[in-house]
């Protein structure tokens, strides 16, 4: 899909755009940006498009948990330039990104608005999701957000929690989702497949020894799915193909010690080192496993590819 290009600004070193006309903002971490974050996305679009505005989202960087519990901060869904991509997408043309520092941390929800939202981006609407909590040990809330806008002479709304399967969506039952492999139902909260994306590098050839080969993965994403199996498709430039994902330590053969991503593409046979892979996890086919050698491994493989090609004619993008 095709979106119009998104203009990246960041916070304390840029400037807000003189062509940014009445900033109508979304705020949020937009990790994963799954259907809740969507539904105010696209609302703020909306809302922008209604009155000539600029539709922008503010988001964090390094997410603030990792300043202030780095002890409990999550591994992300998206890289930052993934999300920048899925911001554009759903109808954002300005990302105003904000460097997250112990600093920041510690102030007070009145000078957050004032020198973020007034004086750096002169925001004439916020949209915040139902849970919004912001400033010093998150002590503003959304009641506070609209006591100040009406004193700083901009508008503030938000969006109820987007529900799923008796479930709030929410960027931590995502990421546990994914976590537990079972990245099927990740995909029903998220609206897309969970992917990453990633550089293929050179690997053992062992693929291609036993007759399957693949695509070794490098990748800048901080959530890979558990160890096995798992049905997916794969997005090389405009080419799209289906295939099988390993990721694990190839225990038959006990030559790694870092986990490897291998992608087996179907009917694909050409040597594409170096080439930007895109790999969407569909469903989970089987657990890692240790086989007694190429022989049954083999055996095992081409299962994995027939139980992978029976989904395909279920899914989309």
């Amino acid at each position: 899909m095709t979106h119009a290009p998104v203009e990246v600004i960041r916070y304390p070193d840029d400037p807000c755009p003189a062509g940014w006309r009445q900033p109508v903002l979304a705020i949020g971490n937009f990790d994963g940006v799954h259907r809740g974050h969507t539904r105010i996305l696209e609302r703020v679009a909306r809302q922008a498009a209604e009155h000539a505005a600029t539709p922008v989202a503010l988001t964090f960087e390094p997410h603030p948990t990792r300043i202030i519990r780095p002890d409990k901060a999550p591994p992300l869904l998206m890289t930052g330039e993934q999300r920048i991509e899925a911001l554009a997408r759903a109808g954002i043309e300005g990302v105003a990104v904000v460097r997250f520092t112990p600093e920041l941390a510690r102030w007070d929800p009145e000078t957050f608005v004032e020198r973020v939202l007034v004086n750096w981006l002169g925001v004439a609407e916020v949209w915040v999701g139902a849970n919004f909590l912001f400033g010093r040990d998150r002590s503003g809330d959304y009641s506070l957000l609209r006591l100040l806008g009406a004193r700083h002479g901009f508008r503030t709304d938000r969006i109820d929690a987007v529900r799923c399967r008796d479930n709030v969506v929410s960027s931590t039952r995502v990421r546990r989702l994914v976590a537990e492999a079972r990245v099927d139902e990740a995909a029903v909260l998220l609206g897309h497949h969970y992917f990453i994306d990633g550089t293929v590098v050179p690997g053992r050839r062992r693929g291609r020894e036993l007759g399957f080969p693949t695509a070794n993965l490098e990748t800048a994403n901080e959530l890979l799915p558990p160890r096995g199996v798992y049905a997916t498709v794969s997005g090389l430039g405009e080419t799209i193909l289906a295939g099988v994902t390993n990721i694990g330590l190839r225990p038959t053969f006990h030559d790694v010690t870092t986990t490897v991503i291998e992608n087996h593409l179907f009917d694909f046979d050409r040597d594409i080192y170096g080439a930007r892979l895109r790999v969407w996890f569909i469903r989970r086919v089987r657990d890692e496993r240790t086989f007694d050698g190429p022989s049954s491994l083999v055996t095992q493989i081409r299962a994995d590819c027939r139980a992978a090609r029976a989904l395909f004619g279920r899914v989309s993008l």
